[in-house]
């Protein structure tokens, strides 16, 4: 494939490292001097140094000949401009755009608009085929793992209660110094482990790999069996979480208020992306330090209680007392490095659990060294949702497990797929890393095992290392 990337911050260089793993021809636009001979030599792709809304560069970039154009500016507007622009003249281009502003996803007559236009050979609203909210993303994530107690790491998949979770095996578990082929009898449910994370290092396990205290598990079970095997791991006297702080009222932070309190009747846009099974009865504490969004969230919320102060003050310890009491702090600022320190200084006045927003997954091994329970990397979050798009049609979800040294794939099999008719023991070939998880055949989804047989129109759930990804999709079919 050939895509042009609008955009080399860090979003757009990430983008574009994952796209030129897989020996996709990149083009990466940037108007920046200094950042465009940063990256020279960092990203083995051509670095151009242009405005990217200009037709005349775009073009010099080969949009004609290419698959996808991406904008990953700062300016929503820009990015829009951008793929309008290349709709105008060049309408097969597969267009994506980050766009921030909230008023143009909830304005009830464009998504009727856009609704409409998808049920004609029309172009899309804006000339855009997908637009990507960086901080509905993140919220989604953060609704999740606050829903699960926040004791580990969840990753969903639409229409199936399986899930895969992230967690840590504590010493003097039943999980330490065991083999992953003799965990089954301590297990009454079916469960699949998927990744193991060893001292730095992350791989698919063998039947006889060996588990140590401090290793990661990521699993794939029936959600409502995850409390279960967090006491094998040794995670146990979990407190039910009735008292959270919310530090941010921001994008993110109401987007996170919004799922949480879930409010009956709200015509709010993003209060519709989350779980309808969820129903709240918490104590919620939303902790903002600009005035005017401390406004607008006591407004939003008015099941809240919203405090207008700054978390680093002194005065806002001493007068909110003893932080022990909140059973999970959920750090959502903008500042993210704001949020670590919030997130570990709760941790350490007694609070039970954290959720912490970060830049990428690089903060991921800092943040678990000082005690963070969760931690929800945006800028990795936009880079899987835009690859997933990426994919093509038949790829309906990615996700990155491990630091993004895996992709979990959500996948619909082609109806002339090249495994139609194959069971899943027969499939191994070649040096692709890759192990399907799920199986959907009809109505859900089903725990895949070696005899499992795989046909045209089936929905999997298959995880693979990143490298290897591009290798397993064109194994079957795409």
């Amino acid at each position: 494939m050939k895509i042009i990337i609008v955009g080399a911050g860090f979003t757009g260089v990430q983008l574009a490292k994952r796209l030129v793993s897989e020996k996709n021809d990149v083009v990466l636009i940037d108007n920046d001097e200094e950042t465009v001979r940063h990256l020279s030599d960092r990203v083995d792709c051509l670095v151009v140094q242009a405005n990217g809304n200009s037709l005349e560069t775009l073009e010099s970039a080969g949009i004609a000949k290419a698959d996808a154009l991406v904008a990953l500016t700062e300016s929503d507007e820009l990015n829009m401009i951008t793929c309008s622009l290349v709709d105008s003249v060049y309408p097969d281009v597969f267009k994506i755009a980050r766009v921030r502003n909230d008023e143009y996803y909830a304005n009830s007559k464009l998504l009727a608009a856009q609704k409409w236009l998808e049920n004609t050979s029309r172009p899309p609203l804006y000339g855009i085929d997908v637009m990507v909210h960086p901080d509905v993303e993140a919220a989604k994530i953060i609704v999740a793992a606050y829903e699960h107690g926040a004791v580990a790491e969840v990753m969903e998949f639409e229409d199936s209660h399986y899930a895969i979770a992230s967690l840590d095996i504590e010493a003097g578990s039943s999980l330490e110094g065991i083999l992953v082929q003799d965990i089954k009898p301590l297990v009454p449910f079916r469960f699949l482990i998927t990744v193991v994370s060893h001292n730095g290092q992350s791989f698919l396990p063998r039947g006889d790999t060996k588990l140590y205290a401090g290793d990661t598990l990521s699993l794939l079970l029936d959600k409502t069996q995850l409390p279960e095997f967090l006491k094998i791991a040794g995670t146990t006297g979990q407190k039910p979480i009735k008292r959270v702080a919310l530090v941010g009222a921001g994008k993110v932070g109401s987007n996170v208020a919004d799922g949480i309190l879930k409010k009956s009747g709200s015509t709010k846009f993003f209060s519709k992306v989350f779980d309808k099974r969820f129903k709240p009865k918490i104590n919620l504490v939303i902790i903002e330090k600009d005035r005017e969004l401390a406004k607008e969230a006591k407004a939003r919320f008015p099941e809240a209680a919203v405090i207008n102060a700054d978390i680093t003050d002194e005065s806002f310890i001493f007068e909110e007392g003893d932080l022990s009491n909140y059973d999970l702090v959920i750090a959502a600022t903008r500042n993210h490095e704001l949020n670590i320190v919030t997130s570990a200084y709760f941790k350490a006045q007694g609070c039970s659990k954290s959720i912490c927003l970060v830049t990428s997954s690089s903060y991921a091994a800092i943040t678990r060294n000082i005690g963070i329970d969760v931690v929800v990397p945006i800028k990795d979050t936009v880079v899987d949702t835009i690859m997933s798009h990426l994919r093509g049609k038949s790829v309906t979800g990615i996700h990155t497990l491990s630091e993004g040294s895996f992709e979990v794939v959500e996948y619909e099999l082609p109806k002339n797929s090249k495994v139609d008719g194959k069971a899943l023991k027969d499939l191994r070939s070649g040096d692709e890393t890759f192990l399907i998880l799920l199986v959907n055949k009809g109505e859900s989804y089903a725990i895949a095992d070696g005899n499992t047989v795989l046909s045209g129109g089936d929905k999997l759930v298959f995880i693979a290392d990143v490298k290897d990804t591009k290798h397993v999709l064109e194994k079957f079919g795409d």
